[in-house]
């Protein structure tokens, strides 16, 4: 510990990359995952970010009696190990997105010369949709380990 606020370590974070790539992977490469983003509206797509804070917060600070994040470092106001956590959900997310190129594999219909503003719309849909799982496996595995 620094003081009284608790050491968030880059073994902390290589804990939540494992768990977040884990479970994020199955959601990336899914039809059905792809789907449901084409048929979301906007404001789906964010309330479905707003779930993965939340329960990614939850999952850090609710579920876990010990872990308070008033003591723990923070980065302009925020948790360090919170800030980490969303980077982790998110950006495993998009790594896979971008790895398996799976824009042009499940929005072939509307890939046309490049990325059309509703292939971009859709992929960030489905990127959020993917990080509700991301962020589960992220926090338990930053949790048990």
């Amino acid at each position: 510990m620094v003081g009284n606020k608790k050491r968030f370590a880059l073994a902390d974070s290589a804990q939540q990359i494992v768990g977040g790539f884990l479970l994020a992977g199955p959601f990336v490469v899914t039809e059905e995952v792809w789907r449901l983003a084409e048929n979301m509206e906007t404001w789906q797509g964010l309330l479905t970010v707003l779930i993965v804070f939340g329960v990614g917060y939850g999952a850090l600070y609710k579920a876990d009696d010990e872990r308070d994040p008033d003591r723990e470092a923070e980065v302009a106001g925020i948790p360090s190990r919170f800030i980490s956590l969303m980077l982790v959900s998110f950006g495993s997310v998009a790594i896979l997105v971008l790895v398996f190129d799976a824009p042009e594999t499940f929005l072939s219909d509307t890939y046309l010369d490049g990325v059309s503003r509703q292939t971009m719309a859709t992929t960030l849909k489905a990127l959020s949709v993917g990080s509700i799982f991301s962020v589960v496996g992220a926090a338990t595995a930053d949790s048990v380990f």
